[in-house]
């Protein structure tokens, strides 16, 4: 009825009916008194006096407009006063941020000029307007809780990137998240903010003071005695730091929170308000009178039962009202005062949305009787103010307010055409919807109602990563586990309540993916899925511009309530077809990585670049996939990819002017134009696929179409008559079976790159709560005891301990509940099943992926680093009430992820630097904890092989370290005194992190080591060029090390004051811990296969022990003369150099010579004993200084300190055992008798024969 996409000059089609002398006597099935009765019922006066019944004029619908028009006038402000100035006001009467002078720094702007990001360091903007008399006020809606200063201003105020609102003699400011007022000087006040909340910003010039109000709730007042009087006049002004972010409301919409005697600075649209809510009374008539025509009568029934039946006197008279209401409603003051308190109103009983569907009628009406463009911008205005008023709403007990609004949401969305206009247009376009999905923290406890929610307070004890207590268990008293189970019971109801929030968000997901309301036109989940991938590639492609980036927090809610949401169509699908897959069992098909029908905007792949993949893999697309790639197209991509780099440059400038010259316009959100080209799919318009349907027959060719995004129909995307939609191009080693719907496939798809893009490091951000109690929790255990050892007589002692006391136990009283709420809405149980799905899911595509062979290349790298961030995730993240072993298929999960990073962590058909490194990184990670090196020994022998031999390729030409402490891993817990946690120096400070996978206790692995010892004993070429790379690079570490610390000991001897660089500290702890780990890798070798040095007869073995006993004789100098080098730099205990001592080197070089001396066969050990003894570098004193015994020094040499320690491997009885040191007596005197017998050998053969040779070595420091 209605034109499509109008303006406001679109004419309105005309309701009236026939002229009075074409039916004189009746309206439609009402007759003239009947209608008049209706007509005065329905439009009744707001006069007080009104005539009776019997001498009331007839009205009819000729005459009803003009009736309408006078009721409409009734009470309106007469035409010039509304024209008048506002006294004690200067300025524009519609009221915005001033973006062509008022600022100082870069800002982005919104286009309506009312909300602002910061773009510099602290940038300065004041609004439009100033008041100079009177009571005023307007809102601020803090989007970002960091550093903002915001309040009033004079026109004198200069501010600059130091210095914004309140750092000026005339500037006024609240400062939420520094908690302080400013004034030229600063002091307490108010309370903390948070995102969400709305700042009120009070002037009372008539007084001279200025306060401040949080979420309705005064701070009291700020500043007295302002100046006021002719001269000043004060804006209101904001200065924010970086990326900060808020909203202005001056009275364009009401305010969230008016404050009586106060105006806003805008004032509101009285007459236009005041129509509005009229002409909504007529329209609560309309549905709450029914016409009797049999009766003759009108009927009272309530508003909520009323039906759109088509009754033409209805329609009419409603027709008249939204002639009227209708151009109202495109207002957005009237929207959110008038429409949405009154939708709301209709929900405020309670029950399912489903119970209320007079909305639905209404909605209807809407579509019916106004024009489209008027619909639009009505329901358009109307999610926005939703969508603000669920985002800053307080935090309540009953989480009401949220309920509320989402519940609306939910029956708006219910409405097929109304659904599929907000998302087409709205809900992604120009709004955050996102923030729908999200559930806010509250960082006040107080308020947010959780004091009466959970009473009783508990902290729990500290679990280690694999989720056992690191405690000796112990009985638990009765009084910790009353607290624990009240606190337990607690946490379970405001679990209740936050579930009543996610059903609802869960409901509204699923009315966005309903895939059968194909009634006017394109069914919603394909348009919800061409805006979410639009939303992904936002996201993916301005990782580093924060004004189009989703909040990672709103991200987390988003991918929790999306999973539910996809899993229950994916399941219903599989109840309704019974050959596809269940969610349990599901994974991306391969083929939507390389068929060109999902777009993954220039994201890495694991083979490279794809142009680089579609010119060296066409043959293999042509062979296994059936797809053709048309060698224009190859030359056409690869001169596209020329540009890249000027493209995305241009992309990155940002929009509008800079604002040097005008407001630097913020770009709306999800709705920038494609960065450096629309949309470009993987493959272009020259690739084509080949069906084998008659094997026979020459393939036939199918051209793809390409499609930006927004383009894509349910038949590009599920296919039809033999089309496979997304998952053409299938190879033969896929399964010939049907997965799930296809659009379910690509959904899933985005929700894996959702996962990388923020998710993950969200989850990791928020667990710092959890770190929190712990530390507080050890620091009142701490104060306790010392309380408990207080002496009587120490009472200012003890005064200060229990105020201690007192101020840790309020704050883990706070922490524990706000952890309560943190667990409940990102670490609970269900979110934790989650995760695991996803991560079940990226192991299957994986595993699908890789079985394509060569193909498995155009996989996304982002598919391998969900998988190991996912499982470190559940690791380490999840409480530990939420155990991993207690996940379903835990162990094989596990299994599978390591047959994973054994195959793929030196993968050749991976190309990328950084994903090879996370792939070894994840490896490593995954030997040092007990059950996933169980998980890795569960794979199958021939990958086990495989892994290892890859671990024993020679160290040059590739990253090495992480390589070496792998195999290190391998080995600890059965080195010589290598069974430690943590080095025995070391036991009494405290980790930086326990949880580092270095500090966990030895689990080494006997089977992997086995099948080490194989491989290097069976294929001689390859253990002589490994340990010829591991010798290479002992030899370098330890070089560099001894550099390193020469230039620190010079540096600490100047008489200056000098500070070392902690950059080279940190690189010579590095360079000591790469020697320690490869002299275990060499003991390793030594123990398990000792004839690769002492077998002679094998090539190189003889060269390896020399370049070994060198490497030996080298370091034990180094390390253990008198008052050398390292001792004296391990004795300043420099931080960063903590790791640096004499334990770890000399007990990884003691068991390598105890293997070759003691342990071994006795022609090994000779062998050993005569290279050893041959270096030029051996002396027999180093060997004795590791059981602290000193060889007689010559009479030149000066005496030791008598208070000297000295090195003793005795001392560390708790870590070297009485067998290990038994050897170690036992090598000494083998080493003394040999060298003895050396000696005198060396004499006889001597021409000063009886005269007695004095060996003298330079000292080595």
């Amino acid at each position: 009825m209605s034109s499509k996409g109008g303006g406001p000059a679109l004419s309105r089609r005309s309701y009236r009916l026939a002229s009075d002398m074409d039916k004189p006597k009746v309206a439609g099935f009402v007759n003239e008194k009947l209608l008049s009765d209706y007509l005065h019922h329905v439009f009744s006066s707001s006069k007080p006096s009104q005539p009776v019944a019997a001498f009331r004029k007839q009205l009819t619908f000729q005459d009803l407009g003009a009736h309408l028009e006078r009721l409409l006038c009734e009470g309106e402000p007469a035409e010039d006063s509304r024209d008048l100035a506002v006294d004690g006001r200067l300025g524009p009467p519609t009221v915005v941020l001033d973006h062509t002078s008022g600022f100082e720094g870069l800002l982005l702007v919104d286009d309506d000029l009312l909300g602002v990001i910061g773009h510099s360091n602290f940038s300065s903007i004041r609004a439009t307007t100033c008041v100079f008399k009177g009571k005023w006020i307007y809102e601020v809606l803090i989007s970002s809780q960091g550093l903002m200063q915001i309040g009033w201003c004079t026109l004198n105020c200069r501010f600059n990137q130091e210095e914004g609102v309140g750092d000026t003699p005339d500037s006024y400011a609240y400062d939420g998240n520094r908690v302080r007022k400013w004034n030229v000087t600063t002091t307490n006040y108010g309370k903390s903010w948070a995102a969400g909340d709305i700042v009120s910003c009070l002037i009372d010039l008539d007084e001279g003071t200025i306060s401040f109000c949080l979420n309705g709730q005064s701070l009291g007042t700020a500043f007295s005695n302002i100046k006021i009087g002719p001269g000043f006049a004060y804006f209101p002004a904001i200065s924010l730091s970086f990326k900060e972010s808020v909203a202005f409301n001056f009275g364009s919409r009401p305010l969230r929170y008016p404050v009586e005697g106060y105006m806003p600075l805008q004032n509101p649209p009285a007459a236009d308000l005041l129509k509005a809510q009229r002409l909504l009374g007529y329209v609560k008539n309309v549905l709450s009178t029914r016409i009797d025509v049999q009766e003759g009568k009108l009927v009272e029934k309530e508003c909520s039962s009323w039906q759109l039946q088509g009754e033409p006197t209805v329609l009419v008279t409603l027709a008249h009202i939204f002639n009227c209401f209708a151009p109202l409603m495109c207002k957005v003051y009237l929207v959110e005062d008038v429409l949405m308190n009154f939708l709301l109103g209709i929900l405020e009983g309670g029950g399912s949305v489903d119970e209320h569907p007079l909305i639905q009628q209404l909605l209807d009406l809407f579509w019916l009787l106004m024009e489209d463009y008027e619909v639009n911008e009505c329901l358009k205005q109307l999610m926005m103010s939703l969508l603000r008023a669920y985002r800053f709403s307080p935090i309540i007990p009953d989480l009401g307010f949220q309920i509320h609004y989402l519940r609306l949401t939910t029956a708006i969305l219910r409405h097929e055409k109304s659904r599929k206009y907000l998302l087409s247009n709205v809900l992604f376009d120009v709004l955050r919807s996102v923030v729908f999905f999200y559930i806010k923290t509250p960082l006040r406890v107080k308020e947010a109602g959780l004091e009466e929610l959970i009473p009783t307070t508990w902290w729990p004890s500290r679990f280690d990563k694999e989720g056992k207590d690191e405690r000796e268990p112990r009985e638990e008293s009765a009084e910790e586990r009353l607290r624990r189970r009240a606190y337990e019971r607690g946490c379970q109801r405001l679990r209740k309540r936050i579930e009543v929030v996610e059903e609802l968000q869960v409901q509204i997901l699923k009315l966005m993916l309903n895939n059968k309301d194909k009634g006017t036109g394109e069914a919603s989940r394909y348009i919800f899925l061409n805006k979410f991938r639009k939303f992904l590639q936002e996201n993916a492609s301005n990782r580093g511009n924060p004004t189009v980036l989703c909040p990672p927090e709103y991200m987390v809610c988003f991918l929790h309530r999306l999973i539910i949401a996809v899993r229950s169509y994916w399941d219903e699908g599989k109840r309704k077809t019974p050959g596809t897959i269940s969610s349990e069992e599901a994974y991306v098909p391969p083929q939507l990585f390389y068929n060109g029908k999902v777009d993954y905007f220039d994201l890495q792949r694991l083979g490279g670049l794809l142009s680089h993949l579609k010119k060296t893999l066409k043959d293999d697309l042509a062979s296994k996939a059936n797809i053709i790639i048309d060698p224009a197209e190859i030359m056409a991509t690869s001169m596209d990819d020329l540009d890249e780099d000027e493209e995305s440059g241009a992309a990155q400038r940002p929009f509008g002017a800079a604002a040097m010259g005008g407001a630097l316009a913020r770009p709306s959100w999800l709705s920038s134009p494609t960065l450096g080209r629309a949309n470009r799919f993987l493959s272009t318009a020259a690739v084509s696929l080949m069906t084998p349907r008659r094997p026979l027959a020459p393939p036939e060719k199918v051209k793809v179409r390409t499609l930006a995004v927004e383009q894509r129909t349910e038949e590009d995307i599920e296919g039809s008559h033999g089309n496979d939609g997304l998952l053409l191009g299938r190879p033969s080693e896929e399964p010939d079976q049907p997965i799930a719907e296809k659009s379910l496939l690509e959904i899933l798809d985005g929700i894996v790159m959702m996962y990388n893009l923020s998710v993950h490091q969200q989850l990791g951000k928020m667990v710092v709560v959890s770190d929190d109690v712990h530390e507080y929790a050890l620091a009142l255990k701490d104060t306790d005891e010392k309380i408990a050892r207080c002496p009587a007589r120490r009472q200012d002692i003890l005064e200060e301990l229990q105020k201690s006391q007192k101020v840790f136990a309020e704050k883990l009283n706070h922490l524990s509940r706000r952890l309560a709420w943190i667990n409940a809405t990102i670490y609970s149980k269900e979110k934790m099943l989650d995760v695991y799905w996803l991560l079940r899911v990226c192991i299957r595509t994986i595993e699908h992926a890789d079985r394509t062979g060569s193909l498995f290349a155009f996989t996304p790298e982002f598919y391998l680093n969900v998988a190991m961030n996912s499982y470190s995730a559940l690791k380490n993240y999840f409480s530990p009430s939420n155990s991993m072993e207690e996940l379903p298929g835990y162990e094989d999960t596990l299994t599978q992820l390591a047959a994973i990073l054994a195959k793929h962590f030196a993968d050749p058909r991976i190309v990328g630097t950084d994903i090879k490194d996370s792939l070894m990184q994840a490896l490593a990670s995954y030997v040092c904890y007990p059950q996933s090196l169980r998980a890795v020994e569960r794979v199958s022998e021939e990958q086990r092989v495989a892994m290892m031999k890859n671990l024993l390729a020679p160290y040059e030409q590739r990253p090495w370290a992480q390589t070496n402490w792998i195999l290190v891993r391998l080995w600890r817990g059965c080195g010589f005194g290598y069974r430690y946690t943590r080095l025995p120096h070391l036991l009494k400070t405290k980790p930086e992190d326990a949880s580092l996978p270095s500090l966990q206790k030895p689990c080494p692995s006997l089977l992997l080591q086995k099948h080490m010892a194989e491989l290097l004993r069976q294929d001689k070429e390859m253990a002589a060029s490994f340990l010829n790379s591991v010798l290479n690079q002992l030899n370098w570490a330890f070089s560099e090390f001894i550099g390193m610390i020469q230039e620190i000991q010079q540096a600490a001897e100047r008489p200056e004051r000098n500070f070392v660089d902690t950059r080279q500290l940190k690189v010579c702890a590095t360079c000591f811990d790469l020697s320690v780990s490869l002299l275990r890798v060499l003991e390793m070798t030594v123990t398990l296969v000792p004839e690769i040095f002492l077998d002679w007869s094998r090539p190189s073995a003889e060269l390896l022990l020399r370049r070994l006993a060198q490497l030996l004789n080298q370091v034990l100098n180094r390390v253990t003369a008198e008052r050398n080098l390292f001792d004296r730099v391990v004795n300043l205990r420099l931080p960063g150099l903590e790791s640096v001592d004499h334990y770890p080197i000399l007990v990884a070089v003691t068991g390598i010579l105890v293997q070759l001396l003691v342990d071994c066969e006795s022609q090994g050990v000779s062998r050993a004993a005569a290279v050893l003894l041959s270096d030029p570098c051996f002396q027999l004193h180093s060997i004795q200084h590791l059981l602290g015994e000193r060889e007689p020094l010559c009479a030149a040499a000066p005496l030791p300190h008598a208070d000297r320690k000295h090195f003793s491997l005795h001392t560390y009885t708790d870590y070297i055992s009485a067998e290990e040191q038994q050897k170690v007596e036992q090598m000494l005197s083998f080493l003394t008798e040999e060298s003895k017998q050396a000696a005198a050998s060396a004499a006889q053969c001597s021409p000063l024969k009886g005269q007695q040779a004095c060996l003298c070595v330079a000292d080595p420091h």
